[in-house]
């Protein structure tokens, strides 16, 4: 994105308009697809409609939590630009960085995108066009990395591409690891079982299952793509992998230990996925006598260990911490029951963490989506303060983050900030 003059007045009116047209058109476009989805699910039998919907939510999930997840970043971005947080200096941004109005304008267009997809899958399948209705998630399946590789000056294109350079920077840490690079992949972890069922949505269209609406074959051990499939908990464990290879390579570049010690936070979820999966290739008394007391052991121990490194070193927050003068003067909230209402809810939803990490505990989809939008909104709330104790950081330091070797000098930490505000009022 370019910089943006400031604009004053007239932004915070055309910013208005924008969202008065946006909100209207949203409205109608909902109306119109509620009725659609009415009318088509008069069609269906009972039997029907109810495998029809574990059919959209393996489908559809992956993309409707994507898309949630950008509306809440757009809000993270909305609170830093009030705070006055210097994020754009924390992650490197530049002139890149999008506003909160431009994020949510993404997030409006993915929205509408996946409602629409969905809706056309309900409508087609209701009236007999299996295979039409069967090509409408791999079309939206399809169009996702088209945009994100378009190579024009359209929707955003520097900000994309930087998206983009910073997952291959995850998969091949070959540079020093950054803030930007980290962050993400912490995202990515919050979004494991988001990536598991994008995996298993792109593993039925690639063997044509999607063709075969409502027969739920991915619920079957047997199946090719069902709870049996090795590629479950090797996606689940993916981005923890991601995770521990940057640790051990910032290890490496700086030689602190606490890269270890946060390396072995993430090597504490393997052994959770891996007997998890474990269900499904060993007999039910050796799962229920050894290995499901086991997964419960190394669940409860990575919790635990996943709260404290979120409190005591993200959050830089001790048990002593709140009676500290300096840090209640480096404080962005006023009252301390925002810190303490952070690390209750932050204890309660890593619960949810767990669950979603655990493939025999997927079969009940509501409570599955229950649970992955309870990480995510943990993974929201400690993005808050994870980016302030890193400007925080960065303002004590001088402009140069502590635990990153690469770093852009500290010239203005309000600069960027100043500016963004008043273009995007």
């Amino acid at each position: 994105m370019k910089s943006v003059a400031p604009r004053g007045n007239d932004s915070t009116k055309n910013n208005y308009i924008w969202s008065l047209k946006k909100g209207f058109s949203i409205f109608w476009i909902g109306i119109a697809l509620e009725q659609v989805a009415h009318e088509s699910m008069v069609l269906m039998n009972v039997s029907t409609r109810d495998k029809f919907f574990l059919e959209v939510y393996l489908y559809y999930n992956p993309v409707f939590l994507t898309a949630l997840m950008v509306w809440l970043w757009g809000i993270n971005i909305y609170v830093f630009l009030n705070a006055r947080i210097p994020y754009a200096k924390v992650f490197e941004l530049e002139h890149i960085h999008l506003t909160h109005h431009e994020i949510w304008k993404v997030a409006s267009w993915m929205t509408v995108a996946v409602i629409t997809s969905m809706t056309a899958y309900l409508y087609l399948y209701s009236r007999g066009m299996v295979f039409h209705a069967a090509s409408q998630p791999i079309l939206l399946y399809v169009m996702v990395p088209l945009v994100l590789g378009l190579p024009l000056d359209v929707f955003h294109m520097q900000t994309r591409f930087y998206f983009l350079r910073t997952l291959v920077r995850l998969i091949f840490p070959i540079q020093p690891i950054s803030f930007s690079d980290f962050f993400l992949a912490d995202v990515l972890t919050s979004m494991a079982k988001v990536l598991s069922d994008l995996e298993r949505s792109v593993c039925r269209m690639y063997h044509w299952q999607a063709s075969s609406v409502a027969t739920v074959a991915w619920l079957e051990p047997g199946d090719t793509c069902g709870s049996h499939s090795i590629h479950i908990p090797v996606v689940l464990a993916l981005p923890y992998v991601i995770r521990f290879i940057q640790c051990m390579r910032q290890y490496h570049d700086t030689k602190d230990k606490t890269c270890l010690a946060n390396a072995l936070k993430y090597f504490s979820t393997f052994p959770v996925i891996l007997l998890s999966a474990m269900k499904y290739h060993v007999l039910q008394e050796f799962w229920e006598g050894w290995l499901r007391p086991l997964w419960l052991v190394f669940a409860v121990l990575n919790s635990c260990y996943c709260f404290y490194w979120d409190i005591r070193k993200d959050w830089d927050i001790g048990f002593v911490s709140f009676h500290d003068t300096d840090f209640e003067n480096d404080m962005i909230h006023d009252h301390k029951q925002v810190y303490y209402w952070a690390i209750g809810s932050n204890l309660v939803m890593r619960g949810a963490w767990t669950y979603k990490l655990s493939a025999h505990l997927r079969h009940n989809f509501r409570t599955v989506f229950f649970f992955s939008f309870l990480e995510m909104c943990r993974r929201f709330q400690w993005i808050f303060f994870r980016v302030e104790i890193a400007a925080i950081k960065l303002s004590n330091s001088g402009g140069a983050l502590p635990w990153v070797t690469s770093q852009i000098p500290l010239k203005d930490l309000s600069g960027d900030t100043e500016h963004l505000i008043t273009a995007s009022e």
